[in-house]
């Protein structure tokens, strides 16, 4: 551990949270499935949870990577929502979630979808404030920070090409609709 670091670091196993919550009727769509805003809500929350215990105070959601859902949640079942800080930085933190589905009376499982939310710690006036170190303390943990850490890398070199990026002309648009299911219509 660096000593020069102001912050303590504290293992990934002490940010890491459950939740578990009962799916019931309102919280279903006109196709009797659960709405997947509801699975987001839950999603922000136990990330949530997972950034504060980390940080040791309030977070906020910066970003959410892509959610997938692969399989419906029914009303009835029982979803569970693991979470744990896979990777900080100065201010911010990469939370891994996985949601699991369990049906209470087969206690068949499903794995609905798992994604990453990035958090960032801040102070009173809302500006970041510094978050502690992270101890890696098995194979998994160490593979989630090398996932963490690549689309940290990823969505810098995403944000360093918005920046430089510019205008696009029409005639690259054009091009680009061909083969598309898009067609140009603009006067």
């Amino acid at each position: 551990m660096p000593s020069s670091d102001p912050l303590p670091f504290k293992p990934v196993s002490a940010s890491q949270v459950t939740i578990t919550e009962l799916m019931i009727p309102s919280y279903s769509n006109f196709g009797g499935k659960i709405h997947g805003g509801i699975i987001l809500s839950l999603i922000d929350k136990v990330a949530y949870a997972a950034a504060a215990r980390h940080s040791g105070g309030y977070c906020v959601t910066l970003s959410v990577d892509k959610v997938v859902f692969w399989k419906p949640v029914e009303v009835g079942q029982l979803v569970s929502l693991r979470a744990s800080v896979n990777y900080v930085g100065n201010s911010s933190l990469i939370v891994g979630v996985k949601v699991t589905s369990e049906n209470v009376r087969t206690g068949e499982e499903h794995h609905t979808n798992s994604c990453y939310l990035t958090m960032v710690s801040v102070d009173d006036a809302g500006n970041p404030s510094p978050v502690p170190g992270l101890i890696i303390e098995n194979a998994t943990q160490a593979r989630r920070w090398h996932q963490a850490w690549q689309m940290k890398q990823q969505d810098l070199a995403i944000r360093e090409r918005e920046r430089t990026r510019g205008e696009v002309s029409m005639e690259t648009v054009k091009a680009a609709m061909e083969g598309e299911r898009a067609q140009w219509q603009v006067g």
